[in-house]
């Protein structure tokens, strides 16, 4: 903040920064916030955003589409996936997963550069424009049933830029608009909260038009889409503006990171390509060797950028206390887990239970009241207990209903195992995703909200895709080329057990966590007391 060429003051009037009243006014706003931690950015505001309660309700629904539709994007393919791979004549399992983790790929890759973009430009301008180019991808991806599965896996990849763009911006907005406090923990919870009713949404309206022709799934998602951007336009205040759009043009191209960037996108991207062409055309091929290896290096690369020579890292490594860290860790072992969980659970029902989209749709509904429910409390719950204990408890149930699905017969009655599943996963996704959010809008300056939401928002869909990665290298090799219902299955559950390993992986980081906390508790109260 103190390198901008204005600031604002409560009444909206803007002053020049280094002027006695901007000093006078930074020292009071120092004194507030360290007497109390609800303060906001702004002196003599409360905790309320400046708008009226009914906006306010309206501005939250809006910027919570951005999860909704994200999920939508992501589950109106995984629902009716059998039924596009049979229209482009695609049986291939790994090349089945690219229709998915395609889209997750440029979501979880693209999203840091979003939100600095997001920071420099505006993150309404960035959030409307990621809406529109959503918008236009899902009606490519429509269209390509008159092509071939190429285009349409184009398209799927194209289409997770939309989602890139919008997932930093909305959580940016929350982030500037929202000081710390319960509001803010409720409004990262509801947002969250929109997760599993967006997916649900894409199963149910997948299976129904798919009744007609499947790329109307595509087509009238394209026209939601083009509706909702416009909406935004109107409903987003204007205080929500980036502080630093008031720089001059030259100075926030320099702030972008051009060479970070570029070297980090790049390794994002040929390490996941590497592990999902593995699976789909062998891991004998020499171009996915070389792809691997250039991933590491680029991202070596990147590293070496933003800790030396980047003077505006896209990723400022100072961030990254232990803390934060450990919620890295935990964020990308529970949520690969899931995508594994979601994606071999999808394929358990349709494949070898053989149900229809539709069916599919009613077996997952229950994840939209357990969702809600678990984001709800979550927002209250990071107001009196530890946020490491909150990611225990995400990963436990993250591996909880992991295990029910692997460990289901094909026969099995629907109440006794998956339905269990379906209630236990969202209190994973919905615990865990408030969590770290809450955690890094908190411990960002105000003028970098979108990098802290796009390096949460990053490790949850680049998981989601490197797991699904992962998971079909597994399945691939051990499922004997599918020739029978029993290797199938054989193939899921180790993919699953595989997923139980990463949700366990993460359940042992986060007690690390609690523990490191309570030691540093008992150790700053021993300082104290020597002080004392």
């Amino acid at each position: 903040m103190a390198n901008q060429e204005h600031d604002i003051d409560a009444e909206g009037s803007l002053h020049e920064a280094g002027s006695p009243r901007h000093h006078s006014e930074e020292a009071a706003l120092k004194e507030r916030k360290s007497s109390t931690p609800d303060s906001t950015d702004q002196p003599g505001k409360k905790s309320e955003p400046p708008m009226s309660l009914a906006h306010e309700c309206v501005f939250i629904a809006t910027i919570c589409a951005a999860q909704f539709t994200t999920q939508v994007g992501l589950t109106q393919a995984l629902g009716i996936l059998g039924r596009i791979g049979a229209s482009f004549d695609v049986t291939n399992p790994g090349v089945l997963s690219w229709f998915i983790a395609g889209y997750s790929l440029t979501v979880g890759t693209f999203i840091l550069v979003a939100g600095r973009i997001g920071d420099l430009f505006g993150h309404k301008r960035m959030y409307v424009f990621g809406m529109l180019w959503f918008a236009a991808w899902s009606m490519v991806a429509g269209l390509s049933a008159y092509s071939n599965y190429h285009l349409f896996i184009f398209a799927r990849v194209l289409q997770g830029l939309g989602p890139a763009a919008m997932i930093p911006n909305a959580l940016a907005l929350l982030g500037v608009t929202y000081p710390p406090g319960l509001r803010k923990n409720m409004a990262f919870a509801l947002f969250g909260a929109c997760a599993p009713g967006g997916g649900v949404f894409g199963f149910v309206f997948g299976g129904l038009f798919e009744l007609a022709w499947w790329p109307w799934t595509f087509w009238s998602f394209a026209i939601a889409l083009f509706l909702l951007a416009g909406f935004s336009a109107l409903v987003i205040p204007t205080h929500s503006r980036s502080p630093d759009q008031n720089k001059p043009l030259r100075e926030r191209l320099r702030m972008l990171d051009i060479p970070g960037a570029v070297t980090g996108v790049l390794a994002l991207v040929l390490f996941n390509f590497a592990w999902n062409q593995g699976p789909a055309y062998g891991w004998d091929k020499p171009y996915i060797g070389v792809c691997l290896v250039l991933g590491v290096i680029f991202a070596a690369v990147f590293f070496l950028i933003e800790s030396r020579w980047a003077k505006t890292p896209l990723v400022p490594f100072k961030v990254f206390t232990g803390d934060i860290s450990f919620v890295v860790g935990c964020i990308a072992c529970g949520w690969a887990s899931f995508g594994i969980w979601v994606y071999y659970t999808t394929q358990f029902v349709e494949v070898l239970r053989g149900a229809s989209p539709l069916l599919l749709a009613a077996y997952i509904c229950p994840v939209t009241i357990s969702g809600a429910a678990a984001s709800v409390a979550t927002g209250f719950l990071l107001h009196h207990v530890r946020p490491a204990w909150v990611m225990t408890f995400s990963l436990t149930c993250f591996m909880v209903g992991t295990i029910l699905c692997a460990t289901t017969p094909v026969g099995q009655v629907y109440w006794a195992q998956l339905f269990v599943a379906m209630l236990i996963i969202p209190f994973g996704m919905d615990t865990s995703f408030p969590a770290a959010t809450v955690i890094f809008s908190n411990a960002v300056a105000r003028e970098h909200q979108g990098m802290g939401a796009a390096l949460v928002a990053t490790v949850v869909n680049y998981s989601i895709s490197l797991g699904l990665g992962f998971a079909g290298t597994i399945e691939v090799n051990v499922n004997n080329g599918g020739r029978t219902p029993a290797d199938v299955l054989h193939g899921y559950r180790s993919a699953w057990y595989f997923g139980i390993g990463l949700s366990g992986l993460g359940i042992l980081l986060s007690l690390i966590f609690v523990a490191k906390g309570y030691w540093q508790d008992s150790r700053g109260k021993r300082n104290a007391g020597e002080a004392r």
